[in-house]
């Protein structure tokens, strides 16, 4: 029996030590009886090609190896805003569509409500007790960790989500749900087999 690979999506790989946070999911997967696969593992030739270019192959190469994987592993923690990194959430949608389990965690225990109101420079309630941003748009309110698209292909999927709540500092370092996402895996890959 082959040993099932894990997609690890996330943010880290804008981190600077972003090969050592992949080194280190790895080798969580391993002690779990998976193989991590990390996005920096496509070892791309991008050598002479525009930055427009380079983005089109990382983009290409990612989704082959979330497409060469049994399920998927995704860090929600928020980025850069009051929702989950974009290129993870659009993997997620890849792994969703293609049926591959998405399992995910987040580091932050605040849900999206809380975080999209502290994000807006100016709310205000609407007439029927919902609230909108300074923009007169909606903010979504389901008591969820983020987007309800995000939710239903990690619940849909078959998958698991993970939420902890973890200093701010240490969010993109904290690997405790992430781990807690591999005990989920192993035992949902233990009663297929």
């Amino acid at each position: 029996m082959t040993t099932p690979k894990v997609y690890l999506a996330g943010p880290e790989v804008f981190l600077a030590e972003a090969v050592a946070a992949g080194l280190a999911k790895k080798s969580l997967c391993t002690r779990y009886g998976f193989r991590g696969v990390f996005p920096l593992d496509a070892q791309l030739d991008l050598h002479g090609l525009s930055p427009a270019e380079q983005a089109l192959r990382i983009s290409r190469a990612n989704e082959q190896l979330i497409r060469d994987c049994q399920f998927v592993v995704a860090n929600l923690t928020p980025f850069r805003g009051p929702s989950a990194d974009a290129g993870t959430a659009y993997e997620m949608g890849v792994a969703s569509a293609l049926g591959i389990p998405v399992f995910a965690y987040t580091n932050s225990g605040d849900d999206f409500a809380v975080r999209s109101v502290r994000a807006s420079a100016n709310t205000r309630m609407r007439s029927d007790g919902t609230r909108e941003d300074e923009r007169g748009m909606l903010i979504e309110d389901f008591g969820l960790a983020d987007n309800l698209m995000l939710i239903g292909a990690i619940e849909f999927s078959g998958g698991t989500l993970v939420s902890r709540r973890v200093p701010p500092e240490r969010q993109f370092h904290d690997l405790e749900a992430f781990e807690d996402c591999l005990r989920a895996a192993s035992i949902s890959f233990a009663a297929k087999r």
